[in-house]
């Protein structure tokens, strides 16, 4: 197995930086809480397709999200593989995938995550297994991600994206535990799991909305 590439992943948050600062104003808040070595999950709420450029652009260290194989096509295929991200196949069990995922948290890496599977209203509403699957099998704290403001308003030159220079509130919670500390990977307890990272991640939007006045 192939694991992405780390130098890979450094180069794109390069890019992300260099294009989110570029074209928005991120205001980022608790990026401290990111532990600066080891490995971490990140999980981001999704309502834009700009709210994973805008994290790797954000986040202390680089990461490598899992994106649908859907993304993956043509030159921006080569272009997301290139700066280290993970293609998923979200209608099976994508082994190669899961691989991928843990060995960049055996590495001792970042792992990027929409926890709701597809973009949606990101309020954390629906969560797919797959984070505390991760969390739990690796024993990676998850930090949760709340990104506001990529859909309040469009921008006139291209409707489909934030408003160029607009601000965009990047917020990061404090990091915490999946498991319950017995190690169980059984289905009831990747569904406690489930259950316990939810409460985490919605209580940490509101949070994030009461910050920022979003």
């Amino acid at each position: 197995m192939t694991l992405p590439s780390v130098k890979g992943a450094a180069v794109g948050r390069r890019i992300g930086i260099g294009l989110m600062y570029g074209f928005w104003k991120p205001r980022v808040l608790g990026a401290w809480r990111v532990p600066a070595s080891g490995p971490v999950i990140l999980a981001v709420n999704h309502a834009h397709n700009i709210d994973g450029p805008m994290l790797m652009g954000t986040a202390p260290r680089p990461v490598h999200f899992l994106i649908k194989k859907e993304a993956f096509v043509g030159p921006l295929g080569s272009f997301l593989e290139g700066i280290g991200q993970l293609k998923v196949d979200r209608e099976s069990t994508d082994r190669t995938a899961i691989g991928n995922a843990l060995g960049v948290l055996e590495q001792g890496g970042v792992l990027g995550i929409f926890p709701e599977g597809t973009r949606g209203d990101g309020d954390f509403a629906s969560l797919r297994a797959g984070l505390a699957y991760f969390a739990v099998r690796s024993g990676a704290p998850i930090v949760p991600v709340a990104v506001l403001g990529s859909t309040e308003r469009r921008g006139r030159l291209v409707k489909g994206l934030p408003p160029l220079r607009g601000r965009v509130d990047v917020v990061f919670g404090d990091a915490f535990e999946a498991g319950d500390g017995s190690g169980r990977r059984t289905r009831k307890a990747l569904d406690e799991a489930t259950v316990r990272i939810q409460e985490r991640l919605t209580g940490h939007l509101e949070n994030a909305r009461r910050l920022t006045g979003r």
